[in-house]
């Protein structure tokens, strides 16, 4: 029996016809509400139905025909809630790590700084990576990133801003495969912004640059006036050294490499939604948060050559990282469901929440793309290592569907991974 094969735009299409049916659907379920509680005001207008009688269709239509002439009401509220592809102005989706942040790279900022014709290598030619490598005139190579922290709040479980800004920046050049050596950090403070808390920032900064082994060595502060800054933000820069042995990009990704993930997934985006929405989650756990260059350092020493490529687990969470590899590798990736470890807790508050916990971001895991047979090998030395928790073999690259995640679950089916189209959880990192 012959099987239609689809084509990555119609696995594109179907997804995000999903997307936008379940976006109406919680968007009824929302105006359903709204009705219910206008009725416990308008009580003259119909009896409400008593407790625990089974709601009809006559009653639905009466809801709703409250809604709908509620002077409030927009109808454009029931479209899909996905932002426009295309915008004139910058929107939360932007900074989301989804497809408008693409979007907004590619047309703005790559062409305003690429040059055209300059001889030599230019690192903006290179696949999209964590860090540039750049090559020094002895032939040194050198790992260099910058990121930018505007979390809130300031403070969370397993964490803060100051401490995250260190981690996320180390982070991003051992995914280069980098030995990451100096930081510097530029802070950007709110008027009356308490001195204790700067402090206590300050001391979170020095405590993860000397658990992670790096120096913190330049920087810089500006002021901006009472209400323009929103407490503190952070930048911070760093430059890391690459070993001669070690060539670790999305180039390097290969047809029947194995992919690695380091540990559970969703543990930092419900940790800042649990202070930030004041939840209480029975046994929530910490952030995440944490140095991942440990963890490289021992991978690399064990097999350098079979690490193909390294991404960690921020913005848009492993199901964005999955997208982002697949696409500039020009590769299919097949990702098995059961294999990708969630914690209960978190389980849980994403579906409390309607969140998908792989778009949940994360900020002290990665997931590593190795040749297949040392996939073995690599797992046994995350397991070993304190910075992974509960690592897996989570899927394979295949030549099928170039450019397509494809999510298989238990029951044998499957889903195509997207980009998110709007902002999930803003300000995580």
């Amino acid at each position: 029996m012959a099987f239609h094969r689809y084509s990555s735009e119609e696995l594109r299409s179907v997804a995000c016809a999903r997307r936008r049916m379940a976006a109406f659907r919680a968007r009824a379920i929302s105006l359903y509400w709204r009705g219910r509680r206008a009725i416990r005001v308008r009580r003259r207008s119909f009896d409400r139905p008593r407790p625990g009688r089974i709601i009809g269709r006559r009653y639905c239509r009466k809801v709703w025909r409250l809604i709908m002439h509620s002077p409030d009401f927009d109808p454009s509220r029931l479209a899909c809630p996905a932002p426009q592809e295309s915008s004139d102005i910058i929107r939360m989706a932007h900074g989301g790590g989804g497809r408008l942040m693409w979007r907004l790279i590619e047309d703005v900022f790559l062409p305003g700084f690429r040059r055209q014709g300059e001889t030599g290598r230019d690192p903006l030619s290179d696949p999209p990576h964590d860090s540039a490598v750049i090559r020094t005139g002895d032939g040194t190579r050198l790992a260099f990133t910058t990121d930018a922290f505007v979390v809130r709040p300031l403070f969370f479980p397993g964490g803060d801003i100051g401490s995250l800004a260190v981690y996320g920046t180390v982070n991003d050049l051992a995914m280069a495969g980098a030995k990451p050596l100096w930081l510097a950090a530029a802070f950007i403070i709110e008027e009356a912004f308490p001195i204790e808390t700067l402090q206590r920032i300050v001391a979170s900064m020095r405590s993860a640059a000397d658990a992670a082994g790096v120096r913190i060595i330049t920087g810089d502060t500006k002021v901006v006036d009472r209400g323009k800054g929103d407490g503190v933000f952070i930048t911070t820069t760093g430059i890391g050294l690459i070993p001669e042995d070690v060539g670790v990009s999305p180039a390097g990704i290969q047809v029947g490499d194995k992919i690695l993930l380091s540990g559970d997934v969703g543990r930092h985006g419900v940790a800042i939604l649990s202070v930030r929405e004041n939840l209480q989650f029975e046994g929530a756990l910490p952030s995440d948060s944490g140095p991942l260059n440990g963890l490289v350092r021992a991978m690399v020493k064990r097999a350098p050559q079979a690490i193909h490529c390294l991404r960690d687990l921020t913005r848009g969470g492993l199901a964005t990282a999955l997208c982002e590899l697949a696409r500039e590798s020009g590769t299919g990736f097949v990702v098995d469901e059961s294999q990708i470890p969630v914690q209960p807790p978190v389980a849980a508050a994403c579906e409390l929440l309607g969140l998908d916990p792989l778009y949940v971001a994360n900020e002290g895991r990665m997931i590593a793309i190795v040749a297949r047979d040392a996939a073995e090998e690599l797992l046994a030395v995350m397991q070993s290592h304190p910075a992974a928790s509960d690592p897996r073999i989570i899927g394979e690259v295949t030549a099928e569907s170039p450019g397509v995640v494809e999510l298989r679950n238990a029951f044998g089916g499957s889903r195509v991974l997207d980009f998110l189209s709007g902002e999930q959880m803003p300000r995580i990192c």
